[in-house]
Order: C-alpha cells, then structure tokens, then sequence
C-alpha cells in the first residue's frame, strides 16, 4: 500500500537504489549550506552540485534539480557547473522552524529521488539568567545556588556556575544536571571567611550570556538552625511584660547572632515583631501584653556580622503561654428598655450592655453585676441582677432612675458603669435609610438634628415569620457628629432587618425612626400559589397568599400574571406587590386557560406552579335569569293545574261524568214477572235489529222514594242470573224494561256486582 502511494513502480524503484549504491551518492551530489545554525527568521543559503559521471543511470539526458524542506517542496535556481555539473542554487529569506532537514532531489523515471541532505537548526542566543542566590550548608559546607534560567533559546545550551577567590582565577564551580537550574559548589572550591565572586554562564552557537555577579562571603550566606525556646514568664512588677529564655542550636555557640521575636494571639491576623535581639543566648525581655491573653511565640537568628544578604533562620517551634489577669477596666457600652410593670408600681427593665474589648476585660470575664447604688468601701450595695450573659430582666421601685453595672473576673470587679434610665420623647430624625455595606454588613445613612446629640444607638432585627428578639443586634455610635455607621454583627445575605436609630440627647432620649434593608438579594425561593376565586364567561379572578418573609430573598418588586389558552393565545399583566388578587378580563366563554404567577425582586424572577382553569358558557347574571324564568313557568303551570282542580265547570268539560251501568237500580234486581227463557245470541250469520216486543210497567210503592230501600238480606246468589233483555227470533220483539223514579215491588235484588268496569272514576271520587 505505501508503494502504491508513492507513486513508483516496485522495480524502478528498486533499480534506481541499486544504480545510486553502486554509483555511491558521496560522489554523486553533495550538499553545502552557509550555516548549519541560524538565528530564528534569519535567512539561508544552499548549493547542490551533481557530477553526472559518477551518477549511474543519470550519464545521458538532462538533469532536473529539485529541493525539499522536510516534506515541503521549495524552488532553487539550476545552473550548469564546471566540469560537466549540473548546480542548484536555494535561498530561504526567512528560516521560521527551529530544525528541518533540508533535501536535494533529482528527476528520475518520472519521480524525485533524494542524492543529498543537510540538517538545519534555528534559535536565539541564551538568555540571561536571573535572580542569582546562594546558601551555605552548614552540615557539609556546600554552597547551594539557584537562579532562573530565562526564555527557552531553542538550542543546545550549556550552563555553567562559575567561582572565583580574590585572588584566583575563575573556575567551574558546578554543572547543573538535568535541565535544572541550581547546583552545589563542593567546600574545596570555596574560601570561607573571604569574598567570592559567583556567577552563572550560558553559552550556545549563537553566543554567551552570563548573570549578575555575586559577591559573598560563603559564611554570610550560612543558614542557621532555629534557636529553642526554653522559658516564658510574666515580670510581676511590670505587668504588661514579659521575660523569654532561649537557647542557640547546635554548632552555632562560637557565633555572635542577631535575633528576631514574633507573637500574637489567637484572633490577631498579623504578627507582632520584637527586633534587635542579640547575643550567643540568654533572656530577653517585651513589653505590651495584654492581659490574660494567650499568646503564641517563636524566634529566628542569623550571624549579626553578616551582610544583607545573610538568610534568617526558619522560625524556631512555636510556644505558647497566657500573661496574668487583672480586674477589668473602663465602661460597658449599655442599652435599656423600660415599661411599668403593671399594679405594684413598679418598673421592668430590659437591659443589654456589650462585652468589654479584650484590652479592657484583662482577662476572661466570668460574669456581670447589676445594682441599684455604686459600690461602696466596707460594703456591697444589692444586687439585683448577676448573670453571665450580656443581658438582664429585672424589675425596680417606680421612679428609679439609675442603675450600676459592673464585669468581674478571677482578678476583681470593674469600676461601676452608670446607667442613667432617660425618658424618651423628642422628634426622630430624618432621612434614615440603609444600603448594603456587603455581603454580610449595612451601611446606615441619616440626618444630623438640630440639637446637639451625645450619641447614637443602632438597632436591628431579624424579620422572620416567628417573631424573636437578638440581644447583641445593637451598638452604640460615641461620636454625636456621625452620620454613618456600618453594622457587621449577625448580618447574614437575603435576609430582612428592621434597622431602628435612637439619638441620644443631654438627659434625655429622642423618639427612633425606622427602615428595612437587605445585604444582598436573590430571586424568590418560590413564587405564590394561585386560588381561583371567582370565574365567568370573560373573567377570573385569582388571589394568593403573600410570601413568608424568608423566601422573598429580597424586596418584592411586582408580581407578573400570565395567562393562555389552547391555541398559544399568551398575555401577560403586572401586578403591584401589595395586592394579592387580580382579576383577568377579556377571556373567552367556555374555554381552557393555563395561568401561572412570577414574583420578582431586583436580583431575578421566580416562576410559580400552573393554575388551569375554565371559563363559563354564561354569566352568573345570565345563569339567575334563566333560573329565574324557569321557575316562574313552573309556577305558572302549578298555579294552572291548581285551578283546573278546583273549577268543577271546567272539569266537567275536560272530564265529562259517565254513568255506571254497574251502579244503576236496573243493576240490583230480577223481574219476578218475565218468563225464564233461554238466552239467545245472535251469530254473525242472523244480522239485523232486535224489535222490541214488550214493555213491562213497574210502579213503585207508595211512601217510598227511590233509591232509599232497606238493605236486603244477604241470600244466596241464583245458580244462574237470568237476563232482563229477551232477544226472540227472527223478526220478534225484544222485551225492555224501563226504571222507574222510585223502588219497586216484588223485585228480587242481584249479588253486589264484582269489578265495576264502567265506573267513572273520576265522578267517583
């Protein structure tokens, strides 16, 4: 496959190998360059002369000179040479690679075959080294050294330390090995106790390039092993010093050291240094501690008679010790609050002070003590109030106007500090507001008054939904002219404060004035849920329930609706942040809606849950109405059938009255008269009208009215009731009774009839 790419037959290629070897390719061409190794971007130069007679298989024809830069094919000038060569002449006018190879080809069969080769590289001169330094071991008494080498050069470079005595001629100190940049000058090149001359060379093709060089005293450059603290103890009479014992290291007593010193205590950031410290050991003294402080100590040395040039020690293994106490000192900062305390005539007292600075506590402050009278010599006054914690309930006589405040510790009881209870009425001040100090302070700005004020007291809050109070969320501002204060203490980011500022007055206290202030804000932990208060054809209106306080995360600018149906039909309304209901109008009758609610502070929105909701075919006005008709044609028919009942008139022309057949007087007896005969039926096949032949008379009695018989006997039912009509034969006359108006006599009454199937029913009732 790689033949194929190439371009050439298998065996000419082969031939051609076989030709060149036998020929030899030294003979052949030869390949000439002005330099080797050039500057990076410098122009080059080469020649390629090819001696026909010594290249077989290249005696007859012409030859065609080609170049080639690594891979890359580039065009020289061919010219033809004394002695029957033929000559290529190549200029590069800028060299940009830092190596190639550069090849001379010939045309052969069809095909570039390469007879000569030069290798080319490019770079810059070295570069300077820099920052040069060096330390003596004092275990071996090796000079260490190290410097920074510079910008890579591209070219083979070699570095070398070198020394020289005052007196001596420069020799190589070390090499470094492995590209590294610091080696070690053994202790036979070196002079100790005289001045050296040391410096780094590195040279390369294209030049030479040396450091700075340094001249030392290999002993001055010694590095010492930290001394040891032995011992540390407080100086009785003087308080606030202290008195440090140390010791030198090993290998170093002979040498006359300048120390260093340096503390701090456990909240301190920075270091405090004792200098000049000097000496072969011994003790040495500091003052300025505080007091019943802990306090962490260490020590370095170096030769003092070294120059500046000398290195320090590593700090010596830290110590740590803890001056003595003594009672406390200065005065609380002290805040109140005060209301009566109901019948009795008393008065309840809050009251908050701050813990003294460390500087004034002189030590950990075991608790506070509150009285009604300064402490006098003999006796203690009562004490109402003794606690460890910076705050106190307590209740005195009405009309108590002062109380005194102390801090103690295991040293003694401070100076009282008295609390004047002021009461508190003025104007507040204007103009107060709070913007954010950072992420976990507030800046508060206001108004300076009118009247003179001694000081200023800061309050602030915590909003949260469960109400609490922070005893420390305060401080006083001593500077009566000040117009700002920044608070830090239990600040915390998307946090709601209630921020309230008294001035202090001479004897009195002014009213104080409010804001709320975030120190930073976000978007809302969540957005409102929408409820569905009330909807229609055209209209819904939503409500919900205002955020907690805690997932604002920041002042609530607006509330944002938006609404859409099916078909993407999306509109949007704000909403002012006091509100919390809104009344969507221009909606559709009987259609889907999707509506959800975005709150939005300064810093970003939050998106709520989705509220789907209908819309109605009709009103609710329209839906009374309907209503309304509906029962009043229900009532219309009730009334309608009411009177249909009741009018007889107008039911007898509806419901006409039927006479029963069952019901007659015809129907309750037998004429004992009429011959028993049998009952004949006519047959569909004796068609024609019965004839009346017979009409009996029947005269009822006298005194009796019809209708009014006595009840009959029960008797037993005849075997078989004979009929009242006779129907004779053919063309004979059928017999009839007629019923008269009053009762008859003789008649034998019927069995009470069973179903009355030609009752009326509704004259029946």
């Amino acid at each position: 496959m790689a033949r194929r790419c190439a371009g050439t037959p298998f065996l000419l290629q082969l031939s051609l190998l076989l030709l060149l070897h036998l020929g030899g390719t030294l003979g052949c061409a030869s390949v000439a360059v002005g330099s080797h190794i050039v500057p990076l971007g410098s122009a080059v130069t080469a020649s390629c002369i090819i001696q026909r007679e010594l290249c077989r298989g290249l005696e007859q024809g012409k030859v065609q000179i080609s170049w080639m830069l690594d891979n890359k094919l580039v065009a020289g000038i061919q010219r033809q040479g004394p002695g029957g060569t033929e000559v290529s002449n190549l200029t590069l006018p800028r060299f940009n690679q830092t190596q190639a190879r550069l090849w001379c080809c010939v045309e052969w069969n069809g095909t570039k075959q390469r007879v000569g080769m030069a290798e080319i590289r490019a770079g810059y001169p070295p570069a300077k080294p820099l920052n040069l330094s060096c330390v003596l071991n004092l275990g071996d008494y090796g000079l260490t050294c190290q410097w920074e080498q510079g910008t890579d050069n591209h070219l083979p470079t070699s570095v070398v330390l070198k020394c020289a005595g005052s007196k001596a001629q420069a020799v190589t100190g070390c090499i470094p090995q492995g590209g590294h940049s610091h080696c070690t000058v053994p202790r036979q090149l070196l002079q100790l106790y005289r001045q050296m001359e040391i410096w780094v060379s590195a040279t390369n093709a294209l030049g030479t390039a040396e450091s700075e060089h340094l001249c030392i005293d290999p002993m001055d450059v010694a590095k010492l092993d930290p001394p040891t603290l032995q011992s540390i103890q407080s100086i009785p009479f003087q308080t606030d010093c202290i008195a440090l014992a140390w010791d030198v290291a090993r290998g170093t007593e002979h040498m006359e050291l300048q120390c260093e010193l340096r503390y701090r205590a456990p909240e301190d950031t920075a270091w405090a240094l004792v200098t000049g410290i000097v000496g072969r050991a011994g003790t040495t003294q500091s003052c300025g501690f505080l007091f019943g402080t802990q306090y962490h100590f260490q020590m370095r040395c170096r030769r003092r008679s070294a120059s500046a040039l000398a290195y320090w020690s590593e700090w010596s293994p830290g110590r740590n010790y803890t001056t003595h106490e003594k009672a406390p000192t200065g005065k609380l900062d002290a805040w109140w609050g005060a209301q009566p305390a109901g019948a009795g005539g008393r008065l309840e007292v809050q009251l908050r002070w701050k813990a003294p600075r460390q500087r004034e506590a002189n030590g950990r402050v075991l608790g506070y003590r509150v009285t009604l009278s300064p402490r006098r010599r003999g006796r203690d006054p009562p004490t109402i109030c003794n606690t460890t914690h910076t705050h106190c309930n307590f209740s005195v006589p009405a009309g108590t106007r002062r109380v005194y405040l102390s801090a103690y510790n295991a040293a003694g009881e401070s100076a009282p500090t008295e609390v004047v209870l002021l009461e508190r009425q003025g104007q507040p001040l204007a103009g107060l507001r709070a913007v954010p100090g950072g992420e976990r302070s507030l800046w508060v700005h206001w108004e300076a008054p009118l009247a003179p004020v001694i000081a200023y007291v800061l309050e602030w809050q915590r909003v949260t939904a469960e109400p609490g109070r922070c005893c420390s969320c305060w401080q006083m501002e001593r500077d009566g002219a000040a117009t700002t204060a920044l608070i830090q203490d239990d600040i915390e980011p998307f946090q709601l404060y209630n921020i309230s500022l008294y001035p202090l007055y001479e004897g009195t206290v002014g009213m104080p004035v409010h804001t709320t202030a975030y120190s930073q804000q976000k978007a809302p932990s969540h957005a409102p849920k929408l409820h569905l208060r009330r909807i229609s054809k055209s209209e819904a209106e939503l409500c919900w329930e205002p955020l907690p306080v805690e997932m604002q995360n920041g002042f609530i600018t607006s509330y944002t609706i938006f609404w859409a149906n099916s078909i993407a039909d999306m509109a949007s309304a704000t909403v002012n942040p006091s509100l919390s209901s809104f009344v969507i109008q221009g909606l559709k009758p009987s259609t889907l809606y999707k509506v959800h609610i975005m709150a939005s502070t300064a810093a970003g929105s939050t998106n709520g849950t989705s509220l789907t909701l209908v819309t109605t075919v009709l009103d609710d006005t329209e839906i009374q109405f309907l209503f309304l008709t509906l029962g009043l044609i229900f009532v219309l028919l009730m009334v309608l059938l009411i009177c249909f009942q009741k009018n007889e008139r107008m039911k007898e022309q509806l419901w006409p009255s039927v006479p029963d057949p069952a019901n007659s007087s015809l129907g309750k007896w037998v004429p004992a008269a009429v011959p028993q005969e049998p009952l004949q039926v006519l047959t569909a096949r004796e068609p024609g009208p019965a004839a009346i032949s017979t009409v009996t008379v029947l005269e009822g009695e006298s005194g009796k009215q019809p209708g009014k018989e006595p009840p009959a006997l029960p008797v037993a039912p005849p075997a078989l009731s004979r009929p009242y009509v006779r129907q004779e034969g053919p063309g004979e006359p059928v017999q009839y009774a007629r019923v008269g108006g009053a009762g008859y006599r003789g008649q034998r009454l019927l069995p009470e009839p069973g179903p009355r199937f030609y009752e009326n029913l509704r004259g029946r009732g």
